[in-house]
């Protein structure tokens, strides 16, 4: 099988949010988004106060789109106007799909403003298909038990969703998208198999990974993104420290994308539909919310 190249490789940027330090590994000014993977924002890691406020992301809008919660330390409460709520404790997962809109937050448990400690998680938002961008709002939110893992020559992988060896994956989405995080333990190897059709997404959230070999060797790094030409099959990644990526891979869509704010369409008219939606109280209204 012939070696999947590295593109490039692209360091998130330092996008700090109130007290909350955030860095975004997509979009940036190197690159826009990989189809159908939008945006990636990391948040921490860091100590909370005790006491503190907490995350600080009370109620926004959503439309077009889903996102996918990563909690590595602390917790994420979670409450929407399509009626879902939850406390996930780290290690776990949530799944929200904005599909037509709702509104919802994402703060931390009383809990943990009382005690404070680490806080880390990662938000990736997905694109939906044209077909499926005005289907109706989901969410799953699930503990670290929840969510299947095998272990395999040192490289332990989190089947959040798609086919990862034997296991199955802890969500079944809309369409066809992959996503795992892969743990590595030092000095071991792990070659991956996706299809040149299929765009893959590879972030590293902890340590250093060396990502192929000989004339295609690169070297990544905690808060770096790689990025992958569409040829090629193999993707052999080579941890000389413990590490961690996200790793996922899908087929794009090559449809338009027309993005404000919180907001993912294909048309610009979508978008001005989607604003006003907002405004006339059809996605829910703040007071809508149950408290975190």
């Amino acid at each position: 099988m012939l070696v999947r190249p590295v593109r490039a490789i692209h360091d998130a940027v330092r996008d700090d949010i109130a007290d909350l330090v955030t860095r975004r590994a997509m979009p940036t000014a190197s690159l826009n988004h990989i189809d159908p993977f939008l945006f990636l924002n990391h948040h921490g890691p860091q100590k909370y106060a005790t006491p503190n406020q907490g995350l600080p992301f009370g109620p926004h809008p959503h439309r077009g789109f889903e996102t996918v919660t990563f909690i590595l330390d602390g917790d994420i409460a979670h409450s929407d106007t399509g009626g879902h709520e939850s406390v996930i404790q780290a290690g776990g997962v949530q799944w929200m799909t904005a599909g037509r809109g709702l509104v919802h937050m994402e703060t931390s448990s009383e809990a943990f403003k009382k005690r404070g400690g680490a806080m880390e998680c990662l938000q990736l938002w997905l694109n939906l298909p044209a077909r499926l961008k005005m289907t109706e709002p989901r969410y799953t939110g699930l503990q670290r038990q929840h969510i299947p893992q095998f272990t395999e020559d040192g490289v332990t992988i989190r089947a959040i969703s798609g086919k990862w060896g034997h296991v199955e994956p802890a969500i079944h989405p809309l369409y066809d998208i992959a996503i795992a995080e892969v743990y590595f333990a030092a000095g071991v190897r792990h070659t991956f198999t996706i299809p040149p059709a299929r765009n893959i997404f590879f972030y590293v959230v902890r340590g250093e990974v060396v990502v192929n070999e000989a004339a295609n060797r690169h070297s990544a790094h905690q808060f770096q993104l790689v990025e992958f030409e569409a040829s090629g099959e193999q993707v052999t990644v080579t941890a000389p420290t413990a590490a961690m990526i996200l790793f996922g891979h899908a087929v794009p869509f090559n449809e338009p994308i027309v993005a404000h704010g919180p907001f993912v369409m294909n048309t610009r008219e979508e978008i001005v539909a989607a604003i006003e939606d907002y405004q006339r109280g059809k996605f829910g209204l703040p007071q809508d919310l149950s408290p975190a």
